[in-house]
């Protein structure tokens, strides 16, 4: 993509895997979508961690939840309409590389996935962290499927709407807590 105002480079794909054979050239985009948190800002973290000395890391000093509805409908779906849709166009796949707590959040693995390349737009991929013999952290593949990006934005976008009655309930706690 390219900004129509400035001329510059705009929504870029955050990886592109690529390969040539016999003068030709296979490629896909990799998106990585991690979790937004919550919460008070996490540059204390980050200056905890630059000043400790511990060989245990600090227990983090503020609260903060997942924010997976900013991660997923806010953050990720946006991108995916652009960009799939032009990868789409020219011939290729997007995937999408997300953990395992990430992808529950939208759903978790279809009821029954799809591994043909030809069925969809999508590769979502979901990484396993695993623990080898020396103690360190490796990934490895785990579960994936190949999702339209149809399926993909009504997995991103599911969400329960409350009773409007629930709604008022927690509304008005709230603002007796701060009277």
């Amino acid at each position: 993509m390219r900004g129509t105002e400035t001329d510059k480079s705009a929504g870029k794909i955050d990886i592109v895997v690529a390969r040539t054979f016999d003068g030709n050239i296979d490629w896909y985009g990799l998106e990585i979508q991690a979790v937004y948190l919550s919460g008070s800002r996490m540059s204390s973290e980050f200056e905890n961690l630059r000043d400790d000395v511990d060989p245990i890391p600090p227990f983090p000093n503020a609260v903060r939840r997942p924010d997976w509805r900013s991660s997923g409908a806010k953050r990720l779906m946006p991108q995916l309409q652009i960009k799939v849709l032009t990868v789409r166009r020219w011939g290729s796949k997007m995937a999408v590389a997300v953990d395992q707590p990430f992808f529950e959040s939208i759903g978790g693995p279809s009821e029954s996935p799809s591994q043909d390349l030809g069925d969809g737009d999508i590769i979502w991929m979901v990484p396993n962290l695993l623990r080898g013999d020396t103690g360190h952290y490796h990934l490895a593949r785990g579960h994936w499927e190949v999702l339209t990006l149809e399926q993909s934005n009504a997995k991103l976008l599911a969400a329960e709407t409350v009773q409007r009655e629930e709604f008022k309930t927690v509304l008005r706690n709230k603002l007796e807590s701060v009277e």
